[in-house]
């Protein structure tokens, strides 16, 4: 049976809940418009053209790094009914500072072992009640976002999908293939899931 959350159902996560989504990685985003509507142009010739709401989507996508500005883009495409991207979260490695005492070196920062609450709750439960600043999902909320107040003056009719997908990428050859992926998803639309 599904969880309860202030007496109503809700779908439980589809996010990895060991992992914190604000950490350096490499993540491979798919964002759907509401019942894949083709909210964003057609594929003519195997070439994407973009309509009006299309080019807001493209250009809300490459300015995402003047607004966190430790992502990095990889390849993405704007596709007829959702967007494909590589957002890569590349914040500063913070320095642990400590202070020597006659008795041992205490750290300032939190350990890992101090991040966890007193509840034993995952990373995955404390980010339900708080997505913080700098994760994958602030990012991509804020994306949404904009994409959407601005496409509801070309039409008042857009959506996007509740959720979305991501996948961590965790080494060079599926960054590889992913960003391959991205750049020939226009070439292969007619196989694409997504085609309706």
């Amino acid at each position: 049976m599904p969880d309860k959350y202030q007496n109503k159902y809700r779908i439980p996560s589809a996010r990895l809940q060991t992992w914190d989504y604000g950490s350096n990685a490499s993540y491979f985003i798919t964002i759907c418009t509401k019942n894949r509507e083709h909210f964003f142009g057609e594929i003519v010739n195997n070439e994407m053209h973009l309509n009006e709401i299309g080019k807001l989507a493209e250009q809300y996508w490459l300015e995402i790094p003047v607004h966190f500005s430790f992502i990095e883009l990889g390849n993405f495409v704007i596709m007829p009914n959702h967007v494909h991207g590589i957002l890569i979260i590349d914040k500063p490695v913070v320095t642990v500072a400590t202070v020597e005492t006659r008795q041992c070196l205490v750290s300032t920062v939190a350990t890992g072992a101090d991040k966890t609450d007193t509840n034993n709750k995952t990373i995955g439960q404390m980010r339900f009640q708080n997505q913080g600043k700098g994760t994958i999902s602030s990012i991509v909320g804020s994306y949404k976002s904009v994409v959407s107040k601005n496409a509801h003056f070309v039409n008042s009719r857009f959506a996007w999908q509740s959720c979305f997908h991501d996948h961590i990428i965790r080494d060079a050859k599926s960054f590889e293939r992913i960003q391959n992926y991205i750049s020939n998803n226009p070439l292969n639309w007619k196989n694409d899931k997504f085609y309706n």
